[in-house]
């Protein structure tokens, strides 16, 4: 992973993190650095599932933001789900 990838994963997955709070229904129990947090790791499991699944070359581009900001959403929503009540904040 590039030094750009590296910065475009954590940028984008804290965005996506963020944005991710406004997809739960309902008053999110998920507090807000934890919400960022999954973002970003989940932003970086997309730059490796592009790796895997990609083209060869090691650059960056817009599939890779794409495949970047679905994982982060997917995990961003999974997680505030299972969140327990209560424990956010």
């Amino acid at each position: 992973m590039t030094i750009a990838g590296s910065i475009a994963a954590i940028v984008l997955g804290a965005l996506v993190g963020a944005l991710g709070r406004l997809l739960v229904r309902g008053r999110p129990s998920m507090p807000a650095w934890a919400t960022i947090a999954v973002g970003v790791v989940a932003a970086f499991a997309g730059t490796g599932l592009f790796g895997m699944f990609g083209p060869e070359e090691a650059t960056w581009d817009v599939r890779q933001a794409a495949v970047q900001v679905g994982t982060a959403i997917i995990a961003v929503v999974l997680v505030a789900a299972c969140w327990p009540a209560g424990h956010g904040r």
